[in-house]
């Protein structure tokens, strides 16, 4: 079979991938969204009136438990690139048990020696995503069932942070809150596991539309990044800027609503969530309609541009905007282009390309920057003229990530531009048997 280059014309959809494709969405959704349950909870606590070597005790937590997350990106680049598929879904439930065991050692372990727990906690929970991902890259409904899983961590950044504040209300403790919150998942997320592992491996039509999809060894990672550098990097950095600031968002989403002089309920962390997230599915789960992947590429790169011009309006527009709308509307541009990368920049890169290679190796270099650059940030928070206003640090690390992300986009627009039409007048269908 003959397999034409990004212009593959690629027929419909089956209505036994529709139903594959259904039954993956809801695996990896669950999945992913009972995760969060492990790694989210305790951020809806303040964990006030308490401190480490003078640095306020949430800012303790959060950044080992970013600490932990970020070495599990690290170690991911290697582990995810090279993971076989029917590995997958034992080591999702596996690492899960690891982080469960970290959260009953932080209510157990008294403060503030009790932090060193979330580190534990971090360093399994920054795999998991990856090896969800690997079952859905490669086919022809990837962007519908990554957005699908991209929406799972949009809308359980608000929920789990819901049932941490509930539990908070029942008279549960700050320290035990945590381990009480994920216990309360662990079974639903064995059930969805066990769906994601008998998830069929992609058909010859998916393959034929998006290209195979390989294990990489340290060689192969290589050379891929050099081959891609002039490109890939200012993506990579764009990510890197987006995801500082959307962690900001998320792990002090009460402090930022108190700021913005809103009473948050245990419901508006999960209220606010509904609206970024019905967004976010509808603009890049739409990319799979998109049967050319060079087209689709350079949509996706337009759709982080439209986040940023969002990002942009709600920065300038604050003082104007109700605390809501504020935060919603920040959300919405910054989940745009962080989700557009998870679900179509690296996929069609590898469509267009063809590549030998996956998107979980691409996401974990990815994702290991945007974490490294997060710790940054909370190592130097409590240090800067914004160390007690988690605002004021949100616009100003809104708006350099605005400028930042804008010069990256032009950039890589710019080299993939150039490089595709290079290729396709020196070879305009370059055959790959």
């Amino acid at each position: 079979m003959n397999l034409v280059t990004g212009n593959h014309k690629q027929s419909g959809v089956a209505r036994q991938d529709l139903l594959w494709g259904g039954w993956a969405v809801a695996a990896a959704f669950g999945c992913y969204f009972c995760m969060y349950a492990f790694r989210k909870p305790f951020t809806a606590a303040s964990y006030a009136n308490s401190s480490l070597w003078g640095v306020d005790f949430k800012v303790v937590l959060v950044t080992s438990q970013v600490v932990g997350y970020t070495i599990s990106k690290f170690l991911g680049i290697k582990i995810i690139a090279e993971m076989p598929p029917h590995r997958r879904a034992v080591s999702i439930f596996a690492l899960v048990l690891v982080a469960e065991a970290a959260l009953v050692a932080f209510g157990l372990v008294p403060r503030p020696w009790n932090a060193v727990a979330l580190f534990a906690n971090g360093l399994p929970l920054g795999m998991v995503f990856g090896l969800v991902l690997g079952a859905l890259e490669g086919r022809r409904l990837t962007e519908a069932l990554t957005a699908g899983l991209c929406a799972s961590f949009i809308l359980a950044d608000g929920v789990v942070k819901s049932v941490g504040s509930w539990l908070l209300e029942q008279g549960v403790s700050e320290d035990w809150m945590p381990s009480v919150a994920g216990s309360l998942f662990l079974l639903p997320l064995g059930i969805c596991a066990a769906m994601l592992h008998v998830i069929p491996s992609p058909s010859r039509r998916d393959i034929a539309a998006r290209a195979e999809r390989f294990t990489m060894n340290v060689v192969e990672r290589r050379s891929f990044l050099r081959r891609y550098a002039v490109g890939l990097l200012p993506l990579v950095a764009m990510y890197l800027v987006v995801t500082i600031v959307r962690s900001i968002r998320a792990d002090f989403a009460p402090e930022l609503w108190k700021n913005l002089g809103y009473a948050a309920t245990p419901g508006t962390f999960t209220q606010s969530e509904i609206y970024v997230a019905l967004g976010v599915l509808a603009a890049n789960g739409s990319a799979v309609l998109i049967t050319d992947n060079r087209r689709a590429f350079f949509v996706s790169l337009a759709i982080c541009g439209l986040g940023l011009g969002l990002l942009s309006v709600a920065l300038f527009a604050r003082t104007s905007l109700d605390a809501f709308t504020f935060m919603a509307l920040i959300g919405l541009g910054l989940y745009l282009p962080y989700v557009a990368v998870h679900t179509t920049v690296f996929e069609r890169m590898i469509g267009m390309t063809r590549e030998r290679g996956n998107i979980g190796f691409l996401m974990y270099v990815a994702d290991a920057a945007g974490y490294l650059g997060y710790v940054c940030v909370m190592l130097a928070k409590n240090f800067g003229p914004q160390a007690h206003n988690v605002l004021g640090l949100l616009t100003l690390a809104g708006w350099v990530s605005v400028a930042i992300s804008a010069v990256c986009l032009v950039i890589s627009w710019g080299y993939f531009a150039q490089r595709e039409r290079t290729r396709t007048t020196n070879q305009p269908a370059e055959i790959v048997a």
